[in-house]
């Protein structure tokens, strides 16, 4: 059974600018969330490549 909550509130993330939507876990801090992964955090002050954007 696929559940889909098509109402979560979606941002753009800071470092790699792709969207990403509301977790439970970020319930408390949402408006304090500013990247989609622990990958983009890592790289918040160089460039982040996801494997789809690599040439």
């Amino acid at each position: 059974m696929v559940h889909k909550k098509p109402n979560m509130p979606e941002k753009n993330c800071g470092v790699c600018g792709r969207p990403f939507k509301w977790r439970k876990k970020w319930k408390k801090v949402w408006d304090e969330v500013k990247v989609c992964s622990d990958r983009c955090r890592r790289n918040r002050d160089g460039i982040a490549i996801h494997k789809s954007e690599r040439s």
